[in-house]
């Protein structure tokens, strides 16, 4: 089963789960780091997660993934906070930050730069509106290669 296809399939299993506890699901990664796979399940909550909630999300995942069994190969499951530099995957997670410091990756420079890091302004019309010191950079939502939230000293 492809990566891809693997992280579509934990996503569909956990999600009844975390939608029926008030949990919100971050994202999910399977990667290999040296010669082990790991499954990664990031999840929040309002007021964040701690570790009985992670222990609970893993327990219902792990007795659901050996009941289907998608994955081939060997693995460690984790389930974790997406942590204080929370990655912002879709345009949602995005509208809920502003008024927050985010870093963000273009694909190509806007006004000649590749990396922001600011308050981010507004996220409306497709387009994300980040302060960067006292200069405001519009950013088109399609250029936007990564984002997440920023811990600003």
């Amino acid at each position: 089963m492809s990566t891809p296809k693997i992280k579509e399939t934990v996503e569909a299993m956990v999600q009844p789960f975390l939608d029926e506890n008030g949990f919100e699901l971050v994202d999910v990664e399977y990667v290999k780091e040296g010669k082990n796979w790991f499954l990664r399940v990031f999840v929040d909550k309002e007021g964040g997660i701690d570790i009985d909630d992670c222990g609970r999300i893993s327990e219902y995942l792990s007795e659901k993934l050996d009941e289907t069994d998608p994955i081939p190969d060997a693995y460690f499951l984790e389930v974790s906070s997406p942590g204080a530099e929370r990655p912002l995957k879709k345009p949602e997670d995005v509208r809920k930050a502003v008024g927050k410091d985010v870093y963000i990756t273009t694909y190509e420079p806007v006004d000649g730069l590749k990396e922001f890091e600011g308050q981010l302004l507004s996220f409306e019309n497709d387009e994300v509106v980040v302060r960067v010191g006292k200069k405001q950079h519009t950013i088109p939502y399609a250029k936007v290669a990564s984002a997440r939230l920023a811990i600003i000293f």
